[in-house]
Parts: structure tokens; C-alpha cells; sequence
């Protein structure tokens, strides 16, 4: 079989058709039987639905006829699980989903309970059947979909990976922490509803000051610990698919970054991905930071870690709540260009001003009668900046190339070696 996929989509306006590189990225997409994108916004029309108190960094909405242009691209599957499922509340996420039904898309990720959010969902095509599941480890809590139970309707929201961030501590530092909070009390109102019963008891060598926990260790460093149901439900949603269709597809978003480098694979998110393919998956297709990080081929499986943006148009938000506004010191009163401008300190800084953050690729790859990976190559794009605003954000083939050899080099520990050859770039490994 063959797939294709792109990253990060935050589609904010009409597309422009036929642009000039449209139609190379069109056609290379349309090789794959599967081709997937990932929906980084919500579908609604202004006035629809009011904003959440929280966004995933910029409250973003999408009228449903934007999305439908993206599909003139050719992808056939898709997720919204992504830290802005929940820019709109409720009301927004429901009315994605429902905007996803009657596109006919295949689309997986959210749900109006957990077990819906979490199931999987089936492209069928010529060559074989396509089982998508879609996974989140980097979302506000209350976006987490809920069960039903007897009598309890369940909870619309995301298939979310709950991901604990610990610090850890040698033992002085650790001390000093624990003293810290015995002389502040700042844990005396948790303390005493842990003693009613509210609350689990803190473990040995575990410490807190207010909602961030310590762990007693042998050096300084930053401990991810990945919930243990939710990785069993992600664990019995691929089991499912694998036995239901031919081919598995993991779809995770993930914001974590592991020390200063944005581009580096947490441990954990590598220890998850490798994880999932254990359990059944045949790829995983990451995106979340918004730029390219390794790939890896683990076990004959193809892995990328992050995709990048395929199209990215955060200066077209057409409005945002007052909560957005006040987050800057700002009123309503003001353009939304005015809040992204002191945002991005005027335009010099942020998602739309970074190179990095505008580089991208597109993965093709094959795979046998044993859904092994027996070939990959890339597609370079980059996204448009200074070629009008038509085309603003817009994926183009990318012209200078110079990124690959960046991700070649993320990707060699990994055991890939990525060569540009004929203006695609070819994976070895």
C-alpha cells in the first residue's frame, strides 16, 4: 500500500487555487491510497459559539467552507485532536466534528464520549483497508472526553494522553524543597483535604509546592510520566483496528519539548511512539511543534516525530474573545491585527516569523504484503512569506533546501540517512 501525510494545518481563509506549486504538492499527495492532515483549528461561523477560558495559544476558527478547500489538496483522512479542539468550547468542538461527518472524511480523535473519541476509524480503498486512531499529549484537562457510565451521559472531548511533568532532585535540592514548603504551608490546604480523604498521599521521595511535584533523584532533570489507562486504551484501540483493517495509522500531537531544544524527541514521547508500534501501529504520524523533527524506523515502521507545518496563517485570525485581549492588557476595541502585533513584538517573533517554523515535509512511503516499509521519500515544502497576502502561509515545494540536511542530521541517530535526490529527498536506513 502506499500513504501520504502532511502536519500542521491552521487554516484561517479561502485558498487561493492553482497557485504556482499547487499542483506538484497536489499530485504528489494524491500517491498515497491513505492521505492524511492534521486539522489545527475549529469549524464554525462567527457567532455560533462562545470561547473557552482557555485556547491552545490563539483562540482559532475556521468557517467550515475554508476546511473544505484544503480538500482540494486530496486528503482523504484527517484528526482535530489537537490543543485547539477546545478554542470554542463545547459547542465548537461539536460542531467540528459534525462538519467532519458530512465532509465524509475519514476522521478520528473527538468524540461526544471517550469511547468515541478513542475508537477507531476506517478508509477503505482499493488496495486495502486504513485504520486511523488519534492521540493528544498536550491539552488542558478539561478537554479530556469522559465516560458513560449506567445512569451518566458521557462527556465530549479529545482521546487525550495525560503526560505528568515531574522535577527531579538530588537529595540537598530535594531537602530544600521539602523545607520550603513545611515553612511557606503552601501545601497545608492540600494536606488537609489529603486527610479527609480527597486526595492519594505523596510517596516517598515524592515532594510538591503547590500543583508542581519533586522526586527524589541522582541528578537535576525533568521526569515525563505517561498515564498508565490512557496508554492501555490507546493499547486496545489499535488491537481493535489491527484486527479490523489492514493498515494502522497513530495520529499524535505533541507540544513537549525536552531541554532547550524544540527540535529534540522527548525520551517519553520516543518511548510512547515506540510503544504504539509494539502494540499493533504500522505508523505514527506526529506534528504539534511546529517544525520537523526526526524520523525513525522502528521495527520496519515508519515514525515521524513531527511533520512541521503544511499551512500555517496565524495572521488571519479574523477575531478573538475578550479573554485573548486581556491576556495582553488590551480591549476588544483594538484590531485582532493589533493584538498579534504586540504578541509578536511587531512581527518579530512567533510561529510566522521563524524559517524553521515555515519548513515542512510530505512522507510517501510503501509498504509489502507484510505492511513493512520498504520505501520513503520526501517532499521539501515551505510555507509562503512576502509573495502576497494571497498566498500567505500557503505550502509551496520548497526552492532551497538547505533543511533537509537539517533533518538528516536529527535523524541519524535514529539510523535514517536522508539524501535530496531529483528534488525529493530519499530515505535510507
Amino acid at each position: 500500500m502506499k500513504f501520504t501525510a502532511a502536519g500542521d494545518v491552521l487554516v484561517q481563509r479561502r485558498m487561493t487555487y492553482e497557485y504556482e506549486g499547487f499542483r506538484e504538492i497536489k499530485d504528489f499527495i494524491e500517491q498515497g491510497d491513505a492521505r492524511f492532515f492534521n486539522l489545527e483549528t475549529t469549524l464554525n461561523y462567527e457567532g455560533e459559539c462562545f470561547a473557552s477560558q482557555f485556547s491552545g495559544g490563539t483562540y482559532v476558527r475556521t468557517n467550515p467552507e475554508m476546511y473544505y478547500d484544503m480538500l482540494k489538496f486530496g486528503f482523504n483522512m484527517t484528526s482535530a485532536n489537537n490543543n485547539h479542539a477546545f478554542d470554542f468550547s463545547f459547542e465548537g468542538l461539536e460542531r467540528t466534528i459534525e462538519t467532519l461527518d458530512e465532509s465524509g472524511i475519514v476522521h478520528s480523535g473527538l468524540g461526544h464520549n471517550l469511547h468515541e473519541a478513542s475508537a477507531p476509524r476506517y478508509l477503505e480503498t482499493e488496495n486495502g483497508r486504513v485504520a486511523l486512531i488519534a492521540l493528544n499529549t498536550s491539552f488542558n484537562p478539561a478537554m479530556m472526553a469522559g465516560e458513560q457510565s449506567k445512569r451518566v451521559m458521557g462527556r465530549p472531548g479529545i482521546n487525550g494522553i495525560r503526560v505528568t511533568r515531574k522535577v527531579v532532585l538530588p537529595k540537598d535540592d530535594f531537602e530544600k524543597i521539602k523545607e520550603i514548603g513545611e515553612k511557606t504551608k503552601i501545601n497545608e490546604s492540600k494536606n488537609i483535604t489529603r486527610r479527609e480523604g480527597y486526595y492519594p498521599f505523596l510517596p516517598e521521595g515524592v515532594a510538591e509546592i503547590g500543583d508542581l511535584q519533586f522526586v527524589l533523584g541522582d541528578s537535576h532533570g525533568v521526569l515525563y510520566e505517561v498515564n498508565k489507562e490512557d496508554l492501555e486504551r490507546a493499547k486496545s484501540s489499535i488491537r481493535e483496528a489491527a484486527m479490523s483493517a489492514d493498515y494502522v495509522m497513530v495520529s499524535v500531537h505533541t507540544h513537549q519539548i525536552w531541554e532547550d531544544k524544540k527540535d529534540t524527541v522527548p525520551p517519553f514521547f520516543e518511548e510512547l511512539c515506540h510503544n504504539l508500534v509494539d502494540f499493533g501501529a504500522d505508523a505514527i504520524i506526529g506534528h504539534g511543534p511546529h517544525l520537523l523533527r526526526a524520523i525513525e524506523v522502528y521495527h520496519n515502521k515508519p515514525i515521524f516525530y513531527s511533520l512541521g507545518d503544511f499551512v500555517i496563517q496565524l495572521y488571519d485570525v479574523a477575531f478573538a474573545p475578550e479573554d485573548f485581549y486581556k491576556s495582553y492588557d488590551m480591549k476588544s476595541e483594538s484590531s485582532v491585527m493589533d493584538l498579534l502585533e504586540k504578541r509578536s513584538a511587531g512581527f518579530t517573533r512567533g510561529l510566522m516569523e521563524e524559517d524553521v517554523m515555515l519548513e515542512a515535509v510530505i512522507p510517501f512511503w510503501e509498504t509489502d504484503e507484510n505492511k513493512n516499509l520498504v520505501s520513503l521519500t520526501l517532499m521539501p515544502v515551505k510555507a509562503s512569506k512576502g509573495e502576497g497576502k494571497h498566498l500567505q502561509g500557503l505550502p509551496k515545494p520548497a526552492k532551497d533546501t538547505v533543511f533537509i540536511e537539517h533533518l538528516a542530521h536529527l535523524s541519524k541517530p535514529y539510523g535514517v540517512e536522508i539524501k535530496m535526490e531529483d528534488g525529493v529527498a530519499v530515505c535510507k536506513w
